[in-house]
C-alpha cells in the first residue's frame, strides 16, 4: 500500500470530507492525492500534525508585487551593508585604539570577541522569535539598539576602556535580530534562480560592507585626526535604514515563495525545530564549514591591517607608530582590495552555481570546497611573503579573498533550499550561534593571546612584534583545508536532504488544501493502491 493507502496514515475525519461535484473536480483531487501519496518516508522532526482551522488574515496572504519585492532587498542590501561597516571600523581604527587605551594584542581582540558573544546568545532567541511573530518589527527594534550602542561608544574615554567593551558587546543586538531574519524574507519573497541571485545580491554586501568599514574608517580618522569620529558615521546611514525599514519592508507569509501564500504550514515547538536541524546532515554538515571560514575571515578580517603595517616597519619602509593618530594606509588598501574581490567572488560564485545546478546536483557545496581548499594555499602565501614583499602579500591576499567569496550567497541559498520555510530563522540563528561561537568570536582573540606570548621573548623589537603575529596567522590556513572537507561532506548529502525538505513542505500545503475544502459539499475520497 502507498503512504495514503496505509490505515496509520489517514487521519480521523479526512474520509468524512464528501464533496457533490462534477468528474473534472474529482478527476483533480484523484491526481492532486495520487502526487502526494509517492512522497518519501524519510522525516526529519515533524511538523504539527493537526490541520489549520482558521483562515489566514487578508494581510498575511496579501501578494506582493515585484516591484515591492525588489524594493524590499534594495532596502534589506543597504541595512546589511552598514551592518558590516560597523562591524569592520574598530578594525580600520585598530592601530590608533591600541594607542589611545595603551592595550596589547590580545586585549584588542576582545572588542571583536564579546561583539561576537552577544551575537551568538542572541541569535537563536531572534531565530525563535523570527519562525513565530512579525519579523519587520523584530529587526526594528533590534537596529534601533544597534543605532544608540554604536553611537554611544564613540564617546568613550581612555580610561574606560572596559566601557567601550560593553558597548560593542550590546552592538551585537541589532546585527543578532538582522542577520538572522533578514535572508529569510528574502527566501520567502523569491524562489528558484530568482531567489540565488536576490540572495547574491545580500550577500555582496557582506564584503563590500567590510571593506569600506576599512575605507571610510580610516579615512575620517584621518581627515578629523580622532578614530572616534569613525564610529559616529555608521549610526547617522543606520538612522537612514532603520526609517526604510519601517517604511518599506513587509512580513511576508512565510513559505510564501515555496508554496499557496505560506499559510497551510504549521508551527512546531523549538526543541522540535532543533532535533529536525540536527538530524539535516546538509545543515550540519555544511554549519561546520561555514564555522571554519568564520574563523579564518574573523582572524584575517581584524589583524591583517596590523600585520601589514607591521610588516612594513620591519622591512623600514615606515616608521612605528608611537602616538595616535596611528597611519592607517593599509587599512584603506586592504579594504579596496575587500571591496573589489567581494564583488568579484560572490558574483562569480552565484554564476557557477546557477549555470551547473541543473547538471550537477550537489554543485553548491563543491563550490564552497573548492573556495576553502583554494585560498588556504593563497593565504599561507601571503603570509610567508609579508616579510620581503607587500605588493606580493596583496596579490595573494586578493585571489584568497576572491575565492573565499565564492561562498557567501552559496551558502545561504543551500541553508534555504534544505529547510522548510517555519525553521529556517531558527535553522539561521542556529548556525550564526555555532559559525561564530567556535569560529570569529574567538579567532582574533586566540590569535592575539598567541601573538602576545611570542612576543615576551623580545618584547622592543619591532621585528619580532611582526614575527610573533606572523607566526600566530599560521593557523588560518589550516583552519581553511578542515573548511574545505566540511563542505565536501555536505555535498554527499545535499541532494537528498534537498528534496526531503520539498516534500514535506509540499505535503503539508497539500493537508492543508483538503482541509479547506467547504464543509457544505460532499466529495468521496479515493486513495491509490499498488500491488507489490
Amino acid at each position: 500500500l502507498s503512504n495514503f493507502g496505509r490505515e496509520g496514515d489517514i487521519r480521523p475525519g479526512l474520509t468524512e470530507i464528501t464533496m457533490e461535484t462534477n468528474g473534472s473536480v474529482m478527476d483533480e483531487e484523484k491526481t492532486r492525492l495520487s502526487s502526494v501519496s509517492n512522497e518519501t518516508s524519510t522525516r526529519y522532526g515533524s511538523i504539527a500534525d493537526s490541520l489549520p482551522t482558521d483562515e489566514p488574515s487578508t494581510a498575511e496572504t496579501t501578494v506582493l508585487s515585484s516591484r515591492r519585492s525588489y524594493i524590499t532587498v534594495a532596502v534589506l542590501c543597504y541595512v546589511n551593508l552598514i551592518n558590516y561597516m560597523d562591524r569592520y571600523t574598530i578594525a580600520g581604527v585598530l592601530l590608533s585604539i591600541q594607542k589611545f587605551f595603551d592595550i596589547t594584542d590580545s586585549t584588542s581582540g576582545l572588542l571583536q570577541t564579546v561583539f561576537i558573544c552577544s551575537f551568538i546568545i542572541l541569535a537563536p532567541i531572534f531565530g525563535y522569535l523570527g519562525d513565530r511573530y512579525n519579523r519587520k518589527f523584530i529587526m526594528i527594534g533590534g537596529l534601533s539598539v544597534w543605532v544608540v550602542m554604536t553611537l554611544s561608544s564613540s564617546f568613550v574615554t581612555e580610561s574606560y576602556f572596559w566601557l567601550l567593551v560593553l558597548l560593542r558587546a550590546l552592538v551585537g543586538t541589532g546585527e543578532a535580530s538582522y542577520s538572522t531574519i533578514a535572508p529569510t524574507i528574502i527566501g520567502d519573497l523569491f524562489s528558484g534562480a530568482k531567489r540565488t541571485v536576490m540572495i547574491s545580491a545580500f550577500y555582496i554586501f557582506i564584503p563590500v560592507g567590510s571593506g569600506l568599514g576599512y575605507i571610510i574608517g580610516s579615512s575620517v580618522a584621518n581627515a578629523t585626526g580622532d578614530w572616534r569620529w569613525a564610529l559616529r558615521l555608521n549610526p547617522i546611514l543606520g538612522s537612514l535604514g532603520l526609517f526604510l525599514l519601517a517604511v518599506f519592508c513587509p512580513n511576508p507569509p512565510r513559505g510564501a515563495s515555496d508554496g499557496h501564500g505560506g499559510s497551510t504550514i504549521e508551527h512546531t515547538s523549538y526543541l522540535e525545530d532543533v532535533k529536525y536541524l540536527l538530524k539535516n546532515k546538509s545543515f550540519v554538515w555544511s554549519s561546520l564549514g561555514v564555522t571554519a571560514m568564520a574563523f579564518l575571515t574573523g582572524a584575517l578580517a581584524f589583524w591583517t591591517p596590523i600585520f601589514l603595517s607591521r610588516a612594513q616597519v620591519a622591512q623600514g619602509i615606515q616608521p612605528p607608530c608611537n602616538t595616535e593618530p596611528c597611519d592607517t594606509s593599509d587599512s584603506y588598501i586592504f579594504g579596496v582590495v575587500t571591496v573589489m574581490t567581494g564583488i568579484l567572488g560572490v558574483s562569480l560564485g552565484s554564476t557557477i552555481s546557477r549555470k551547473l545546478r541543473d547538471r550537477v546536483p550537489n554543485a553548491d557545496p563543491l563550490i564552497c570546497a573548492v573556495g576553502m581548499l583554494g585560498s588556504a594555499p593563497c593565504f599561507f602565501a601571503a603570509i610567508v611573503l609579508a616579510s620581503t614583499s607587500i605588493p606580493a602579500t596583496y596579490v595573494f591576499i586578493g585571489i584568497g579573498e576572491t575565492l573565499l567569496s565564492l561562498n557567501w550567497a552559496v551558502l545561504a541559498d543551500i541553508l534555504l533550499y534544505v529547510v522548510v520555510p517555519t525553521r529556517r530563522a531558527t535553522a539561521e540563528a542556529l548556525q550564526i550561534m555555532v559559525c561564530h561561537l567556535l569560529g570569529d568570536a574567538g579567532s582574533p582573540y586566540l590569535l592575539g593571546s598567541i601573538s602576545d606570548a611570542l612576543r615576551t621573548y623580545q618584547p622592543d623589537s619591532h621585528t619580532w612584534s611582526f614575527r610573533s603575529l606572523e607566526y600566530s596567522f599560521l593557523l588560518c590556513p589550516f583552519v581553511g583545508v578542515l573548511g574545505g572537507l566540511f563542505f565536501l561532506m555536505t555535498a554527499l548529502y545535499i541532494t537528498k536532504d534537498r528534496k526531503n525538505a520539498e516534500l514535506l513542505t509540499v505535503k503539508k500545503e497539500t493537508d492543508g488544501e483538503r482541509a479547506r475544502l467547504p464543509p457544505q459539499t460532499k466529495t468521496t475520497l479515493c486513495f491509490k493502491f499498488s500491488i507489490l
